[in-house]
Parts: C-alpha cells; sequence; structure tokens
C-alpha cells in the first residue's frame, strides 16, 4: 500500500470514528434535535392538501423513523401559516430524515402530489426550517397539555452577540428560569438553541396551556414569583444586555397533531 493511500485510507477512518463518537455523545446526553418547520400558504386548497398529506403520509412516516411526537400548529384566526415540529434523536438523524422518507414506499405513495407538484401548482407559497439543540435542562420534547381546548406559545428570544445568546440560555437552564416556569404553570413543550435558521443568535421555545385563561394566570404567577423577581435584577442577565427582541405566536394544534 502507498503512502498516499495510506493517508486517505487513515482519514476516512478518522472521521468514521468522529462521526460515530458524535452520535454516541448526543445518545449518551439525551438531548435531542428539533426541526422547527413553517408553512406559508396563499389559499385554503394548499392547506386542506398540506393537512391530508400530514396525517396519511407524513406523520406516520416520521414515527417509523422513530420522530415522535410530532407537532402541528395553525394560527388562531387565519389559515397560513402552519408549523410543524419534529424531534430527532441526532444531527445524522434530521440531516437524512427526507432521503430516508422518500425511500419509505409507504409514504411516497400516501404522498402524491404534495412531493411532486409542479411549479403551475405548488403544494405551498414557501417553507422555512430552524434546526435547534435541546436544552441540557429540557432534552426532550414534552406534552404537557391535552385538553380539547389547549393554545400553544411560540418565543424566539434574540440576542446580540453569540455570548449574550449563550448568557440567556444560561439563564434558563442554570440560573433556574426553566425551574420557575414549570413552579408556575408555564408548562415547556421544548427549550432549543438554534443553530440553522434565521435571526441568530436566538433561542427559541414553546409553552402549552389548557385554555387562553390559563395562559394568562400562568404569566400573572411568573411576574409575581420572588425567584423571578431576584433573577431579574442580576446584571449579567438585564434584558437591555442579553435580548435584541423577542416574537411572540400564540397557536392552537391540528386535531391530529400528537403534542
Amino acid at each position: 500500500m502507498n503512502r498516499r493511500h495510506f493517508l486517505t485510507l487513515s482519514g476516512a477512518a478518522g472521521l468514521a470514528t468522529l462521526g460515530t463518537a458524535t452520535t454516541q455523545a448526543q445518545a449518551a446526553s439525551g438531548r435531542q434535535y428539533l426541526e422547527l418547520q413553517k408553512y406559508t400558504f396563499e389559499n385554503e386548497g394548499q392547506r386542506a392538501a398540506f393537512e391530508t398529506y400530514l396525517q396519511e403520509a407524513a406523520i406516520p412516516a416520521l414515527n417509523r423513523l422513530g420522530s415522535q411526537p410530532v407537532g402541528v400548529f395553525f394560527d388562531l384566526k387565519e389559515f397560513s401559516p402552519a408549523y410543524v415540529l419534529i424531534p430527532h434523536a441526532s444531527v445524522e438523524a434530521a440531516a437524512g430524515a427526507t432521503q430516508k422518507l422518500l425511500a419509505d414506499a409507504a409514504y411516497t405513495a400516501k404522498a402524491g402530489d404534495f412531493i411532486k407538484g409542479p411549479k403551475s401548482a405548488p403544494p405551498y407559497k414557501e417553507v422555512e426550517s430552524w434546526l435547534m439543540r435541546a436544552f441540557s435542562g429540557m432534552p426532550k420534547v414534552e406534552t404537557p397539555v391535552k385538553g380539547p381546548n389547549r393554545v400553544f406559545q411560540l418565543r424566539i428570544y434574540e440576542s446580540p452577540s453569540v455570548q449574550t445568546g449563550q448568557k440567556k440560555i444560561e439563564m434558563f437552564n442554570d440560573g433556574g428560569e426553566l425551574k420557575i416556569f414549570r413552579e408556575v404553570g408555564l408548562a415547556p413543550v421544548f427549550f432549543g438553541e438554534v443553530l440553522f435558521g434565521a435571526k441568530l443568535p436566538n433561542l427559541t421555545y414553546m409553552l402549552g396551556f389548557e385554555s387562553p385563561e390559563d395562559m394568562k394566570a400562568g404569566w400573572g404567577r411568573f411576574g409575581k414569583h420572588p425567584e423571578w423577581q431576584r433573577l431579574r435584577t442580576m446584571p449579567e442577565y438585564a434584558d437591555s444586555k442579553v435580548i435584541r427582541g423577542i416574537t411572540n405566536t400564540v397557536l392552537k394544534p391540528a386535531a391530529y397533531s400528537q403534542i
């Protein structure tokens, strides 16, 4: 074996070992990688086809790949947009999901025109997607509410820089803010650090409530909690230092959503 061939094989083996080590580390930590998709529709027909696609093709196929629960959420009043939350066990699982779905004969048979739609009849206007790593303090997606009137808040905290973004994540994980959320009834579905997507750096999270009234009451309890009053006055966690902007969206789940 010549030296060049040996080095090539050695390099490939090293990359394979690194990939295996990364996957093993992810499995050991138990932290999921969360894909959040936002679909925008131009008409009611596109949305109806989208819902059929999710129920009959996408959600069953994703579950077969090990991605569950899959959440589907809509605006409270408008037919567009729709959000789909897909948990993955690893980066590799997230990156390989599309090809695995296309290799699933049951999926492609039921997905039909939704995945084959031509330019003359597109299935949606556009899709945006974000990939997040779940917080160490909340490594997996949870399903805290089940009632028929449940609502969800999707919140995005943008930070002015990478380091300040990490400081806000620390505030939730180690500073105790996530613990306070749970104590006052702000029930989390997920907390994620956005790795790829828009408005970086940011963290994104979702809360679930049995009703709009529960949502209002929970935030009221949070604002009065003594630990929150102490935490918010700590200089290193001041919003003026670690937050550039906050986006808050209230959503309702689809009838077939697994969250």
